[in-house]
């Protein structure tokens, strides 16, 4: 039959996942860090996750498909309630817990055991200025928000000696890239470093930063780095 169906361009997919909590269906799922629709029976055509991503890569089109199967969404999705995993489909959103040995507390508990190295505010990316003093011949550190609850070290290891930008694909609306593409294009930038987290959805930051190189024109050093959700590095 033909009827209308949503369609997904993976190359502007950045894996955010975001649309697969706002698909009630169940149709769509994270496989190999790009939203795929998983059966064409599970979509209503509706499009209620067209207007939750981020980059346009959701349409919808008119062409031949399988009918909905109402029967089959409900069956799929009291699976999907019952299971371990608790969020539509994001590993991002899994609950789970890190049993963490006990430390001694400090003595005081107004001084800190680790000292701050941020060197400058803001430090969220959309609220940083393109042309800020702070830029000129600065290294980098483009990290994603939860990478510092996750990394104990997060300040002598990565921000230290570093301009530092945050923010959370997943959650901020819009793309980073046009930002970054601004700081990287006018300012005379050393290095880069990209710090994520290992769920998909942090592929965001990383996809953004790659579009702004890119359209920057500039050979700059950069690498990225992923930490786990129980806070060790798992590449460099």
């Amino acid at each position: 039959m033909k009827r209308n169906i949503i369609k997904i361009d993976e190359s502007k997919c950045n894996g955010c996942g975001i649309c697969i909590d706002a698909c009630h269906e169940g149709a769509l799922q994270l496989i190999d860090g790009k939203a795929k629709l998983i059966s064409e029976s599970y979509c209503d055509g509706l499009g209620n996750c067209l207007p939750e991503c981020p980059t346009g890569a959701i349409t919808i089109e008119e062409r031949e498909c399988a009918a909905f199967d109402e029967e089959a969404v409900k069956i799929r999705m009291a699976e999907k309630n019952t299971s371990a995993v608790i969020s539509h489909g994001c590993p991002g959103s899994r609950a789970m817990v890190m049993n963490k040995k006990d430390e001694p507390q400090a003595e005081s508990v107004s001084t800190p055991l680790i000292e701050s190295q941020l060197r400058q505010w803001p430090c969220q990316i959309k609220l940083v200025p393109p042309n800020a003093p702070y830029f000129k011949n600065a290294h980098l550190l483009i990290a994603a928000d939860c990478t510092a609850f996750a990394y104990g070290n997060i300040h002598n290891d990565f921000i230290k000696n570093k301009v530092t930008l945050i923010g959370c694909p997943k959650l901020d609306s819009g793309d980073y890239s046009e930002k970054l593409t601004d700081i990287l294009a006018n300012n005379d930038i050393k290095s880069v470093t990209v710090l994520r987290m290992e769920v998909p959805c942090c592929g965001g930051i990383v996809s953004a930063v790659t579009t702004a190189l890119r359209n920057s024109e500039k050979m700059i050093p950069w690498n990225v780095v992923t930490i786990s959700v129980d806070g060790r590095i798992l590449d460099n």
